[in-house]
């Protein structure tokens, strides 16, 4: 049954991250790299609101299962994050590149911390 929480909240998840990133890439442009740094944003508080939830009581594990590993796991991605910050670098947007990795990493802790309060604020 576990498994089967991870499979349906991927397959939410990943046709999302690519539906999101399609949808800003035709309304700003492939310049930065908006769909990735929203939908890693946009995980880390839907995980930090499972783990709020959880630490509250109000998350089974297979909410857990479901959002955190299946439809979080399949919506964020380290990778193209990694690849997409080496683009701008290589791209000869040193300033683009560094913003995408400060931005990311302040906005997806930021997001995880908002997450986890508002979990516990809600379901505490």
């Amino acid at each position: 049954m576990n498994w089967l929480c991870v499979v349906a909240g991927a397959a939410i998840g990943a046709p999302l991250r690519y539906l999101t990133d399609r949808t800003l890439r035709a309304r700003y442009g492939p310049a930065f790299p908006w769909g990735t740094f929203t939908v890693n944003v946009l995980g880390c508080l839907v995980l930090g609101l499972v783990a709020g939830a959880a630490s509250a009581g109000a998350a089974s594990p297979h909410t857990q299962l479901f959002l955190g590993t299946g439809l979080c796991g399949a919506l964020t991605t380290y990778s193209t994050f990694g690849y997409e910050t080496w683009q701008l670098a290589e791209g000869r947007m040193p300033l683009a590149a560094a913003a995408n990795v400060v931005g990311s990493v302040v906005a997806g802790l930021g997001a995880a911390f908002l997450g986890v309060a508002g979990g516990e604020a809600l379901w505490g």
